[in-house]
């Protein structure tokens, strides 16, 4: 028989303030994806808040599509609730202005891997994105925003050709701002602005890039019309990538894709600044990727210290994006703990129904409310098949004397959520149990063909009286 608490009998925000979401687990979620479809709002934000969150980062992958009821009622459930944007790029351009094909980048190599790279050197595209970002947080209530990958690409980008940007923007942006009339060369090493040759080119072009990523942010963010302008009571947060690639990965990631985190907070004024952890990282499997890694993020959390003391910190991990690599529950607890000894104040990660968890578990009743005496709610960690629920047998009311079958007609879900409705229940509390409920595999990103997680036999829940 499991201790099963009251739920849903206040939805109103409970005032949370601006330091709520600066501190704790959070996690990541992407509404597109066909795990929060066909589903309510509601459901959503109760499966959130069953899974002990209380901070939510929803994922905006296209400004003009965000779904203000889902926000809404994230708030009303007393959720902090920030909106995750992307500074260099999006994976979707629909309904963008036809000029967007002006504002991409250029890199050594071109590459068509479904994601749009916009170069903060264009004044068009950042004259858009604030405006649009602006748009976003006067007309939508999220409580934060921030600025994802704003940086340049990529890791070991001159020697795999995906470096940028190296464009016509690029170039004439940095020939203005320092007076050359030429930029560093990345192909020929017998050029004699070879980057490795002509050193002092190569140091100008590096702190033209940093100055670059840290000035569209602080322009987006802080400038005229923009984010802090027309919400100033908006929390803001900053990111810059971490890596495990030694004593110098700090100095490589200035080097090598514009970001320097120190410079960026002074520039920015963020309330909270998250190290992401970088591909080369993420990428492992939960075997070789234990959550001490970024024990090994110390140097970045270093250089941030000797400039911002008080700045509160957050880190952020991927626990999904392949399947060779999810991560399940202990190792995200795990690593909350190792960010709270490292001097962090929050952490997250990438995506909330990627982790491995999702593939694992066994639908688990978490709470419990009687709304009204013929209304009973069962909130589960995640989502349940609605045909397991209806099939005969899968709620039975068991008293002393009988066990009694609740009809398959009086039983619906919602997402995570189990919904009887009958006039046959009793007025007093009584024990019901469930049996044959399942997961949803169909709804999940990989292991769609796996057979479904099954709740626990003889799974038991106390009903109580009706809420008064």
């Amino acid at each position: 028989m499991l201790p099963i608490t009251e739920a849903h009998a206040d939805k109103k925000n409970q005032g949370k303030d601006r330091q709520s979401g600066l501190s704790g687990a959070s996690i990541q979620f992407d509404p597109s994806f066909k795990y929060y479809q066909d589903r309510s709002a509601e459901s959503i934000a109760d499966e959130f808040v069953q899974n002990g969150y209380t901070t939510v980062r929803y994922f905006v992958v296209n400004e003009n599509h965000v779904n203000r009821e889902l926000v809404e009622t994230l708030k009303d459930r007393g959720l902090f609730v920030w909106a995750l944007v992307l500074g260099n790029g999006s994976y979707s351009v629909e309904n963008f202005p036809p000029e967007w094909r002006s504002w991409q980048m250029e890199l050594l190599t071109p590459v068509n891997d479904g994601y749009y790279r916009f170069s903060p050197h264009s004044a068009d595209y950042v004259d858009w994105k604030k405006k649009k970002l602006a748009g976003l947080v006067k007309d939508i209530p999220f409580d934060g925003i921030e600025i994802a990958e704003p940086y340049f690409p990529e890791w070991d980008g001159i020697n795999r050709g995906v470096y940028g940007d190296v464009g016509p923007i690029a170039k004439s942006a940095f020939q203005h701002q320092y007076g050359y009339d030429r930029t560093p060369n990345f192909t020929d090493p017998n050029h004699s602005d070879y980057y490795l040759t002509n050193q002092e080119l190569y140091r100008d072009w590096i702190e033209f890039r940093v100055k670059a990523v840290n000035g569209f942010l602080n322009e987006v963010i802080n400038g005229e019309n923009g984010i802090r302008a027309v919400r100033k009571d908006i929390s803001v947060a900053t990111w810059s990538l971490a890596i495990d690639a030694g004593s110098d990965s700090v100095s490589k990631l200035r080097e090598i894709q514009g970001l320097d985190a120190a410079e960026m907070i002074s520039t920015v004024r963020p309330d909270v600044h998250f190290l992401q952890t970088h591909w080369p990282d993420w990428m492992k499997s939960q075997e070789a990727l234990p959550p001490t890694y970024i024990k090994q993020y110390q140097n970045f959390v270093d250089q941030i210290r000797a400039v911002h003391s008080d700045i509160p910190l957050g880190v952020q991990a991927d626990i999904g994006s392949g399947l060779w690599m999810v991560k399940d529950r202990n190792w995200y607890k795990s690593l909350g703990k190792e960010a709270l000894e490292m001097g962090m104040k929050t952490w997250t990660a990438y995506e909330y129904h990627l982790g491995k968890y999702m593939y694992e578990e066994a639908p688990v009743p978490v709470t419990i409310s009687r709304p009204h005496h013929n209304q009973v709610i069962i909130s589960f960690q995640k989502r349940i098949d609605a045909y397991s629920a209806k099939l005969p047998g899968s709620l039975v009311i068991v008293t002393d004397n009988s066990e009694i079958p609740i009809a398959p007609d009086d039983i619906t879900s919602d997402g995570n959520m189990l919904i009887i409705q009958s006039d046959q229940l009793p007025k007093k509390e009584f024990r019901l149990r469930i049996q044959h409920v399942t997961d949803t595999p169909s709804y999940w990103l990989y292991n769609k063909e796996q057979p479904a997680n099954v709740i626990a036999d003889d799974t038991v829940v106390i009903v109580n009286k009706k809420n008064k």
